[in-house]
């Protein structure tokens, strides 16, 4: 997959990087893909109130025919996650491109793999791009994080993030076909697993919606509102996700590095 580029040049007002003529942020690094059986018993318990809740749909549900869920996670560069470690309480301009022109090819990347399913003879879809994707209370009927977790490509942190071995700073995307292919072996058991419970995006949340216990998901939909007022029509925060352990790697996995990059 190649990395995407995206020229920022004349679209941020009164930005330093409008002066350089040419100059451009490389958002993503190579993607980690995990494959699910769309029959893993793991999907109905995304159904419990604990988790997603009743209205989290299954694979089947979206699909019938389904039998395997492709999923990814596209790692923010280097330049992206940096750029956010730093610096005021709001989030970087390079951040902020990651986060919505980032999302948008992300959204490309599930048609681009759709298309490609059906060019083998398959069907897909895609529940992010479909009519029926709804929310209630936070919670998605279809969360690709957990969706992630079920493929083997992740555990998560106290900051309710996904996080991979290229770590937690990223965007996550998912196809289902009725196409069979060989799942991926999950190599951790717990769902904190990968994450050493070190604290540190506690202290890096600008509103204090973490601690030990979890994620208090008010303060922070406050806060991205409100950074969307003042960046429109971009907007969002990360600050949990850099400058952290699980930046850019798994610190809780087994034969991982703990410290900051």
């Amino acid at each position: 997959m190649e990395d995407l580029i995206i020229s920022v040049n004349g679209f941020v007002e009164n930005h330093p990087l409008n002066q350089v003529e040419g100059v451009a942020i490389k958002i993503f690094d190579s993607p980690i893909i995990g494959i699910a059986n769309a029959g893993d018993p793991l999907f109905d318990q995304l159904k419990e109130e604990t988790v997603s809740g009743p209205h989290h749909m299954t694979p089947k549900e979206w699909f019938p025919e389904a039998k395997t869920v492709i999923s990814y996670f596209l790692p923010f560069t280097n330049e992206v996650r940096k750029s956010n470690g730093v610096g005021s309480e709001y989030p970087s301009y390079e951040w902020l491109y990651g986060r919505i022109e980032g999302e948008r090819f992300n959204r490309e990347v599930m048609k681009f793999i759709a298309e490609k399913v059906i060019e083998m003879g398959g069907c897909a879809l895609i529940p992010a791009e479909d009519s029926r994707i709804s929310s209630i209370n936070n919670r998605s009927n279809w969360s690709e994080r957990h969706i992630a977790y079920i493929a083997g490509i992740g555990t998560f942190g106290l900051s309710k993030s996904l996080i991979t071995e290229k770590g937690s700073a990223g965007r996550v995307g998912s196809v289902i076909t009725n196409l069979s292919y060989q799942t991926t072996d999950r190599t951790y058991q717990e769902i904190y697993e990968y994450c050493n419970h070190c604290g540190a995006c506690i202290h890096r949340c600008p509103v204090s919606a973490i601690n030990q216990e979890g994620k208090k998901h008010e303060p922070c939909d406050a806060f991205l509102s409100l950074t969307k007022e003042k960046f429109a029509p971009r907007y969002g925060c990360g600050k949990c996700q850099t400058a952290v352990p699980c930046e850019g790697r798994a610190p809780g996995k087994k034969g991982a590095e703990i410290g900051y990059l």
